[in-house]
């Protein structure tokens, strides 16, 4: 395990790479013995520091959540990071993509809760009756270390992703807001729009067959650390697209069909 001092030079490191627009090397080649213990230590240990200088929690993200990228990871499980409030963005807005590192975007629905979820012996019907509501969102993700590290060639593995606070870096939230038992929540589908051109589709089956089990694996999880899913938080239950690269210039439009669209564009 790594020590505290570890843990907090760690969080250091990625706090000044976000904040100079500067990628890192990857936290598991400075400390290679650490696990997925002390990589959840260093994503809290950030968010801290983010806590003491201000930002509000709004919510979790859950990421990894298809079969082919856990594989990818050599991983049995997806992973979690935190929302900030100074991440939200409104539908429509002016994004300056010079803020963030290597800034990708992915389709997600976001789950608002009405009351508190907590316990190991959830189900899913215990999740969709904590939902307020649904809607549409845009995830920005933004890599504060290098995919792959300029000195070694090894590529980024789950231990810099979770560290990385889940790549964490922006959400836009937007669309037509519908309570959880609308319709069947499986069959959302999106087109993901760069410059007018489709660069991406997706159903939302594709997370864990059903969104609203990335809430339930999530509150699982933090049941184990005696946490709750507070009323009110936003929960990005993962995406069913692939990460779409962007670059100032790029006008991103998501369609959802009867719940809307979301833009985004990147100056």
């Amino acid at each position: 395990m790594l020590t505290n001092e570890q843990v907090q030079a760690a969080a250091a490191a990625l706090d000044e790479a976000e904040r100079t627009r500067t990628q890192i090397r990857s936290i598991s080649l400075t400390y290679p013995d650490m696990d997925l213990a002390d990589a959840y230590a260093v994503q809290q240990a950030w968010v801290d520091l983010k806590l003491g200088r201000g930002a509000k929690v709004l919510g979790r993200k859950i990421g990894l959540t298809s079969r082919a990228m856990q594989q990818a990871m050599q991983i049995d499980e997806p992973d979690f990071g935190t929302l900030l409030d100074d991440m939200l963005f409104d539908d429509g807005a002016d994004i300056e993509t010079a803020q963030f590192t290597d800034p990708r975007v992915e389709v997600e629905l976001a789950f608002v809760l009405a009351r508190d979820l907590r316990g190991t012996n959830l189900t899913i019907t215990d999740v969709l009756n904590a939902i307020d509501y649904v809607v549409p969102a845009i995830e920005l993700i933004a890599a504060r270390t290098h995919r792959i590290d300029p000195d070694s060639g090894k590529a980024r593995g789950v231990l810099d992703t979770v560290s990385d606070n889940a790549a964490n870096a922006g959400i836009v939230l937007g669309g037509r807001p519908v309570r959880p038992d609308a319709f069947d929540l499986r069959w959302v589908g999106a087109l993901l729009y760069k410059n007018g051109v489709i660069e991406e589709s997706g159903v939302s089956a594709a997370v864990l067959n059903h969104p609203a089990n990335g809430l339930l694996w999530l509150a699982r999880r933090f049941a184990d650390h005696g946490v709750e899913l507070a009323a009110g938080e936003v929960i990005l239950s993962g995406s069913f697209t692939r990460p779409v690269a962007v670059a100032a210039g790029d006008i991103i439009q998501v369609d959802f069909g009867d719940l809307g669209n979301l833009t985004s564009r990147f100056v």
